[in-house]
């Protein structure tokens, strides 16, 4: 191989690597990138936006289901045995949203056995809006200084306000889950579902 194949070869790498190290070099002498820190956000206000939209879901789907259609429960294939009744999901909710904040102090505290005794859609229906009513008031009372003091709960579950309301956004997703396939299974769209 002659001798200059030896000497054009490293000559091209020398000459390519110079952008590369004038990079490098001008990198070094930058300062550091330096972060800023995030804004806080209310324990109340954050908290607040996720359970809020999980209210409108399910408050849209529970409306959405007719009147006639509140006492269905599923019986197709596979064992629906003692389900509850799309009645019986909103009649839950309501009681369930009562329950999670019962000891709080807060005022329009609702025994939740007392809905027991709701059928209509309309009586469910006012008791579902004003359950998250109360629920919204809970978590309106929640500040940086008390979000992680402990509640009224089961000991095992350790909860906090905080907790708690993380607990009943999931419990009502759990529920709104539900209430989708028994619109579905009626032929109802659920309105998170329309396209707009």
């Amino acid at each position: 191989m002659p001798l200059k194949r030896y000497i054009v070869v490293p000559a091209c790498c020398a000459v390519l690597a110079l952008p590369f190290a004038s990079f490098a070099q001008s990198s070094a002498n930058q300062k550091p990138n330096v972060t800023l820190a995030a804004p806080s956000i209310a324990p109340a206000e954050t908290l607040g936006t996720i359970a809020g939209g999980m209210e409108k879901e399910v408050i849209e789907a529970a409306d959405a289901m007719p009147a006639d259609k509140y006492d269905f429960a599923p019986t197709c294939s596979g064992d629906f045995k003692g389900v509850r009744t799309f009645a019986d999901q909103v009649r839950h909710l309501a009681q369930a949203n009562y329950q999670f904040f019962r000891g709080w102090g807060l005022a329009g505290e609702v025994d939740p056995k007392t809905l027991d005794s709701l059928k209509t859609k309309d009586e469910l229906m006012k008791a579902l809006r004003e359950s998250y009513a109360f629920q919204e008031a809970a978590i309106r009372s929640i500040t940086p200084e008390n979000a992680f003091t402990a509640v009224p709960g089961p000991p095992a579950f350790k909860l906090t306000r905080v907790s708690t309301v993380t607990f009943a956004v999931a419990h009502s997703m759990d529920h709104y889950g539900q209430m989708v396939e028994y619109l579905r299974m009626n032929g109802i769209i659920p309105p998170a579902s329309r396209k707009k």
